[in-house]
């Protein structure tokens, strides 16, 4: 459908024009004045009808996207989509609503864990833990239970500059993405509070700020990851009230923060009062840097898990919570699933004081160390970023080819990739680039296979333009 005209009348909402706006929106689609499916103007076209700012239209665009009214397609528009808000979510995370491969394809859009024997040393931890006298697994669980295994993450932990952590600073999640979830219900405040995301970040940042009903606005980076002077400028704008961050491994740049650039943001967040979501789920190998938590203590939530390094089912992971904040922590998750569950709590407390987590963990670093060679080996002479230990990489495009159109070939090569755009808010920029992630549980000769028909690609873009 084509552009629609639509030019409202926000005098006749009081407050900020961006919720003016909003609201505008709301009843011009229950109204039917926009139907299902037409086409909204473009945020600079609308701006200027209505002699308001860009970003002014911008929000509003995101909040009623947010609220399932408006659909957004990275290069095609804004669409209405709906004429009643949605209840829940509106989107599901990557490892939901990603179909399985047709036979023959090889997907590296999520890092797939290799097989490292994982499953029988499972089955014998399990077999100890059944074994265990005194052990019950019919009454609820609780907090009080957990103190050994907080103990044994904060052991875990141990290789990592996190600065003074005692086990009551931590709380105990079912994974990462769940971790992140609390944290931002522990911290948010208001009716719609504002999160600071990375301007290409993984999307659960942005899912569970929506599920706190708060909106979420984008930081630009640059290649030391977010950039001081954008963050400022958003912490002036948009009073959030908390910053998601990955300092070790940005997915999916695969950038590592540099110590000063660390605490340049550490200094806007004092300053600012915000909270920050230090996400290092996706952990390199070996880390000498100080981590936010170590540099700020007093606001560093940060969260982790054996998603990337020992097994993904287990649903297990962790926050290291600000200092004196670990009862807040605890119980943020006690009223939303009161403890983990015993079989879990139990399994994972047995890996890692058996040493059987260390060995896993290994056993993956060291297979993922080996494919990775394999990817940095055919792509080497490309745009390609990488870190060692990491389970994916950034490769961006060569003039010639589009983001949507090396994906569609490379598809057709047999070769499933992430898009840039799948990072990008719905209103951000899409860089042209791809990330590949590692194939863990297929064999090397067809990871590389794979790898130099991508790398042929590359130097072969189309010669004619769709028109």
């Amino acid at each position: 459908m084509t552009d629609t005209i639509w030019r409202p009348d926000l005098a006749q909402f009081p407050g900020p024009k961006y919720l003016a706006l909003t609201r505008a929106l709301r009843e011009a689609i229950r109204e039917g004045v926009l139907l299902p499916g037409a086409q909204l103007p473009t945020v600079r076209d609308l701006a200027w009808r209505l002699s308001v700012t860009p970003g002014t239209v911008s929000r509003a665009y995101q909040m009623a996207t947010q609220e399932g009214l408006l659909a957004a397609t990275v290069g095609r528009g804004t669409f209405v989509a709906a004429a009643e808000p949605r209840l829940g979510p509106t989107q599901a995370l990557f490892v939901d609503r990603e179909p399985q491969a047709a036979p023959g394809l090889l997907d590296l859009r999520s890092p797939q864990l290799p097989d490292v024997g994982q499953m029988p040393l499972f089955a014998e931890a399990l077999r100890r833990v059944a074994g265990q006298v005194g052990n019950d697994w019919r009454d609820y669980p609780t907090q009080r239970e957990e103190t050994a295994l907080r103990e044994a993450v904060r052991d875990w932990l141990g290789d990592r500059v996190l600065g003074p952590v005692t086990p009551e600073d931590i709380a105990l999640t079912h994974g990462g993405q769940s971790g992140i979830g609390l944290v931002m219900f522990c911290c948010l405040r208001g009716d719609r509070p504002v999160v600071l995301t990375e301007e290409l970040a993984y999307p659960g940042f942005r899912h569970a700020a929506r599920l706190a009903r708060a909106e979420v606005v984008g930081v630009e980076l640059d290649q030391h990851g977010i950039r001081p002077d954008a963050l400022e400028a958003c912490c002036r704008k948009h009073l959030p009230q908390v910053l998601c961050v990955t300092t070790e491994a940005q997915n999916p740049t695969a950038v590592r923060m540099p110590e000063e650039r660390r605490a340049e943001i550490v200094a806007i967040a004092r300053r600012h009062e915000l909270q920050i979501i230090e996400d290092d789920c996706y952990t390199v190998a070996e880390s000498t840097l100080p981590s936010m938590r170590a540099l700020a203590p007093e606001r560093t939530w940060y969260v982790g898990s054996l998603s990337k390094t020992v097994s993904a089912a287990l649903r297990f992971g962790y926050i290291l919570c600000p200092t004196g904040r670990g009862e807040a922590g605890r119980l943020t998750a006690q009223h939303a699933f009161f403890a983990l569950g015993r079989p879990v709590s139990d399994l994972c407390l047995d890996l890692f004081r058996s040493g059987q987590a260390l060995e896993i963990r290994s056993r993956v670093q060291s297979a993922f160390a080996d494919r990775l060679k394999a990817i940095v080996n055919g792509l080497g002479a490309h745009d390609l970023v990488w870190q060692p230990g990491l389970p994916f990489v950034w490769l961006r495009l060569p003039v010639g080819w589009r983001t949507s159109s090396f994906t569609r070939t490379a598809e057709a090569e047999g070769v499933l990739l992430r898009s840039a755009d799948e990072y990008a808010l719905v209103h951000g920029r899409s860089p042209n680039a791809v990330r590949l992630a590692i194939a863990g549980q297929v064999p090397r000769a067809r990871l590389e296979a794979a790898v130099d028909r991508l790398s042929r690609l590359l130097v072969s873009p189309p010669s004619e333009l769709p028109v």
